[in-house]
């Protein structure tokens, strides 16, 4: 039993080092988004304590319909802010998400969603969780 436990967490661990290894930086986003001509979606959260952050993900950067449209169309960015210890991200990725609040988020908004063109300037903002519907917010992505 004590050998199923530490192999569940040895390969729990694993897999949050294979994430965090494959996961872009802002910088690769911007590049990435300037090579396939899209904009970056760069959202800031509070996962595990802002309920409108944990919201707008699971009904619009979670659906089917928003992963198809900004496969297409969008390079996402989180820069998420959890608070508990157990969800404590990588001092790089919490270095880089505060650098992000620095220069996008300096009055400390949750959620703060930015539609961010190839060079990192803001084209369209959202300072609180979305009113419109995902279809209207997708459309107003597009434009």
């Amino acid at each position: 039993m004590k050998l199923k436990i530490v192999s569940l967490l040895l390969l729990f661990s694993l897999t949050i080092t294979a994430q965090e290894a494959t996961r872009l930086t802002f910088e690769q986003s911007l590049e990435k988004a300037k090579t396939e001509n899209k904009n970056v979606l760069l959202f800031f959260s509070g996962s595990d304590w802002c309920a409108p952050c944990v919201k707008f993900k699971k009904h619009f950067v979670e659906t089917d319909q928003f992963k198809t449209f900004s496969a297409e169309n969008l390079i996402v960015f989180n820069a998420d802010f959890p608070r508990l210890k157990k969800n404590k991200l990588a001092d790089n990725i919490t270095q880089e998400n505060e650098r992000l609040a620095d220069k996008y988020n300096n009055n400390g908004l949750f959620p703060l969603i930015l539609l961010l063109n190839g060079k990192g300037e803001i084209v369209k903002k959202w300072e609180h969780y979305p009113s419109e519907t995902l279809e209207d917010f997708i459309t107003k992505l597009k434009g």
